[in-house]
């Protein structure tokens, strides 16, 4: 189902990252990460391309404002994954991300969003 497509990890549980990088790699997309804070997503986006992202909202470093807006700014597809909603900023910037609250599974989100042309949706 992503066929070869890179999808950023952003995660700071090791359990749950770790399923979601097997959930990715077990239809077909390729994981970059898994990474547990803001900062070491962010650079890790400026020396690499990725197609889309799953993203915690509240990481070691900070809440997932920044690395959002990137995503945002350059059209990547994302999912917000949490079990606390959106951060407050981001959620009055941008109060209709696609979020999917944690036990749910974020793959189904982001094939939905993937079908459908997901910049459009951001």
């Amino acid at each position: 189902m992503l066929s070869g497509l890179c999808v950023l990890v952003v995660e700071d549980d090791p359990l749950i990252a770790m399923v979601i990088c097997d959930n990715v790699e077990s239809v077909g997309g390729t994981v970059a990460g898994p990474f547990s804070t803001v900062g070491e997503a962010l650079t890790f986006l400026t020396q690499a391309k990725i197609d889309a992202a799953i993203v915690d909202a509240n990481l070691r470093d900070r809440d997932v404002t920044p690395l959002a807006l990137f995503l945002i700014e350059t059209a990547i597809p994302f999912i917000v994954y949490s079990a606390a909603g959106l951060p407050p900023e981001l959620h009055a910037r941008h109060p209709d991300l696609p979020l999917v609250m944690k036990p749910g599974k974020p793959l189904e989100r982001l094939f939905a969003l993937l079908r459908n042309g997901a910049t459009d949706a951001l």
